[in-house]
């Protein structure tokens, strides 16, 4: 038996003792425990440890452990805030399934970010150790970020394929933690609350609850297999006086689709047309498989499109760095918003992303995360196919890190991930990326999670628990 389960079985123990003793009574010492047990004193003290942080045991040095005074119930009264705060323009169902931590022995389908072994964890050690070694450590960096690394963002968008040269500069960039981070920002500086602002349907839920939580009105607009109609997009705008269009053109989360070169001509044509703006958020800019994403940004060179990418599911959930890129007075807004939000963003971060994405271990590792990924989507892809049905799987993804599903109507996705979860497997509902009713029965599926060798399993679990 490992030490933990021992220390849970001390635990245990101590908490029946505890709770038959009075107050200021001795509890066996560590010595009697250590051979009550088979155990060793530091896996006693482990358990002792989490009833000292409880309040229910008191440790007094050479003298032994002893059971606390008992701490009077009070039950705080919270009902004033109720009138106080008023409305809310978000609640807890705001926030995603895919970003519950599940327990380990389940089968985690559900959650957005790449596994351990997906990432260069070993690139990014070695770069935060250099950079806690340097000035970075200590030196307050610029509001807008480090000015290479704003000229490396501003690089791969000059790079992507297909740009006819008009790709921005190091100063159309601002460096931010992350792409949630961002969107709360561009949707306040360029919106005012109770403004509408477009939305694909499906589309990511972070998107949907920051354009809430800025008091922003959503009108979605289907998503065919690639881009919306632009026709459908242009009447959206019109008739809801919307300026905002948010969108994902490479790999959407959750549908993993893409946008084609025609498809994204017509949606920025209309963009043009009505003077408004579009936010692209490239978040799987480093996921593509069969294809490589193409920055609609490489293509405007009047401020319609403000683009987000983010590096913390490329690099670690620990390294929290991203950018936007903008143009005009809309850059000079967002710049102001991120400066009352958060002033600057860590530039020992900022340092060891640079690092790590400007070096020739980095090319390699790509290249080697394109194929785990093509093999984990393939694999995870085949199992829907032959436990679920071909009709289940609404296609295969050419990049990005999900499956999207759609079940016969009559299924209840929500009971469903409930009873999966309870046996083993975690998937995320599909209503979480809708910003209104779902029109059928979706669920995303994460392939880039840890233990592709039991995709399978968790995939004939979900078809035993829908009967097939």
């Amino acid at each position: 038996m490992d030490d933990d389960s021992t220390a849970n079985r001390i635990e245990l123990h101590l908490r029946s003792l505890v709770r038959a003793a009075s107050t200021g009574q001795r509890l066996p010492s560590t010595r009697s425990l250590v051979e009550q047990f088979s155990v060793s004193a530091i896996t006693v003290q482990r358990a002792v440890q989490r009833l000292v942080q409880e309040g229910l045991v008191i440790t007094r040095p050479g003298t032994g452990n002893f059971v606390a005074a008992r701490r009077a119930m009070s039950r705080p009264d919270f009902s004033w805030q109720t009138t106080t705060l008023g409305p809310s323009r978000n609640n807890p169902s705001a926030i995603s399934a895919a970003m519950t931590q599940t327990t380990p022995g389940i089968i985690p389908l559900h959650s957005g970010y790449p596994s351990e072994d997906l990432l260069p964890i070993a690139l990014v050690r070695s770069a935060l150790a250099r950079a806690s070694r340097g000035a970075a450590v200590t030196d307050r960096p610029a509001m807008e970020g480090l000015p290479e690394l704003r000229a490396w963002f501003a690089s791969e968008v000059a790079a992507s394929p297909g740009s006819p040269g008009a790709a921005p500069s190091a100063d159309d960039v601002i460096i931010v933690p992350g792409s949630q981070s961002a969107l709360a920002s561009i949707f306040r500086a360029l919106a005012q609350p109770g403004d509408s602002i477009v939305m694909e349907s499906p589309t990511y839920w972070g998107a949907i609850a920051a354009a809430r939580q800025a008091g922003l009105v959503i009108v979605p607009i289907a998503r065919g297999a690639g881009a919306p109609s632009a026709d459908a997009l242009d009447a959206a705008l019109v008739t809801s006086g919307a300026r905002l269009f948010y969108a994902q053109p490479n790999f959407a989360n959750p549908t993993g689709a893409i946008w084609s070169r025609a498809e994204s001509d017509a949606i920025l044509g209309v963009i043009r047309s009505r003077d408004a703006f579009v936010i692209e958020d490239d978040w799987a800019h480093d996921f593509g498989i069969d294809e490589v994403a193409r920055p609609l940004v490489a293509h405007d060179a009047d401020g319609h499109v403000v683009y987000i990418r983010s590096l913390t599911k490329s690099l670690s959930s620990a390294v929290r760095v991203g950018a936007i890129i903008a143009r005009g007075p809309a850059l000079a807004r967002i710049q102001v918003d991120r400066t009352v939000t958060d002033l600057y963003v860590s530039g020992t971060l900022q340092a060891a992303a640079l690092e790590v994405m400007t070096s020739p271990g980095w090319r390699a590792h790509a290249r080697r995360l394109q194929s785990a990924l093509r093999e984990r989507r393939d694999t995870l892809a085949r199992a829907v196919v032959a436990e679920l049905g071909a009709e289940t799987l609404t296609a295969l993804p050419r990049g990005g890190i999900n499956l999207w599903l759609r079940f016969d109507d009559r299924v209840d996705v929500a009971d469903l991930a409930r009873r999966s979860l309870a046996a083993g497997v975690a998937i995320a509902p599909g209503t979480d990326w809708f910003p209104t009713e779902p029109p059928g029965a979706y669920a995303r599926l994460n392939y880039s999670g840890p233990r592709p060798d039991r995709f399978g399993e968790a995939i004939h679990i979900l078809a035993e628990l829908l009967g097939r």
